[in-house]
């Protein structure tokens, strides 16, 4: 574990109260480095992806503007020493108690200059849109920052619990046709945007509105996201909701990067 205080009682209290927390530069220099790294090479992945299949929007993901590109941390050989570093797990402890498990994890990048914005959702909107409706509480979402982020650059803005009325709540989400995003917001308050550097962590619940504005400037604005939970979340169906990977039992570290297959938690369904 790291030796020193991760999370401060003020972050945690913010946590309680509004959902979310600020952590900001607390991501070594060195693992920046090697985050920014496999980022390009996945952006590369999906630009071939859709290059093979003759598209330029694929979901969510537009060419060069956009991307969301998710359920691929088994592919890289060092990803895993960061989603299950002692840093996260100090994190991700101090909110969920524990027992952790990671639930999700994607690369949200901005393509310089024409990066496009995100439409107010909350997280569990999109998960109950997928049809979901079994399981409604809050896991947590981690956003990394692995550029100097500004509203400038399209950075998150967040709706705090006792603005957005979203402690208990989630909110119905409709689909924008233009964009393929789920809206679960329509209303004037403009949130709060976080305007922090680079290796910052901004840990709020799946339950808080939030949204991204566009990038207007010459550089890419990427960020990594892990998502975790206290449990595996599964569907009506019985099959898991994403995934369910053991990381603390007890307080205990207990991932295992020899023994994560793809097919050891059985049916996966993508939110």
């Amino acid at each position: 574990m790291p030796t020193r205080e991760v999370v401060t009682p003020q972050q945690k209290d913010s946590y309680r109260q509004e959902g979310y927390m600020i952590l900001p530069g607390i991501i070594p220099p060195d693992t920046l480095t090697m985050l920014r790294e496999e980022c390009s090479y996945f952006v590369g992945y999906y630009d071939a992806q859709m290059d093979s299949a003759g598209v330029g929007v694929q979901g969510l993901n537009h060419r060069g503007k956009r991307y969301f590109i998710s359920m691929k941390y088994r592919l890289s050989h060092r990803l895993w020493r960061f989603v299950f570093s002692p840093l996260m797990a100090q994190l991700t402890q101090a909110v969920l108690g524990p027992n952790v498990y990671l639930f999700y994890e994607q690369w949200v990048v901005k393509g310089a200059e024409q990066g496009m914005k995100f439409a107010w959702h909350q997280d569990s909107g999109y998960l109950v849109s997928s049809g979901n409706d079994a399981y409604c509480k809050p896991y947590l979402t981690c956003w990394c920052t692995l550029d100097d982020v500004s509203e400038a650059n399209g950075t998150v803005y967040l709706l705090p619990h006792s603005r957005g009325g979203t402690r208990h709540k989630i909110f119905k989400h409709t689909k924008e046709n233009a964009t393929n995003d789920l809206v679960g917001f329509t209303g004037d308050d403009p949130g709060d945007p976080i305007i922090a550097p680079a290796g910052s962590i901004v840990a709020f619940t799946s339950y808080n509105l939030h949204r991204s504005g566009p990038n207007t400037t010459p550089n890419m604005r990427r960020v990594y996201l892990a998502q975790y939970s206290d449990e595996p979340i599964i569907r009506r169906d019985g099959c898991l909701q994403a995934l369910a990977v053991p990381f603390l039992r007890d307080g205990r570290m207990v991932y295992d990067h020899a023994d994560d297959s793809a097919d050891r938690y059985g049916p996966v369904v993508d939110p």
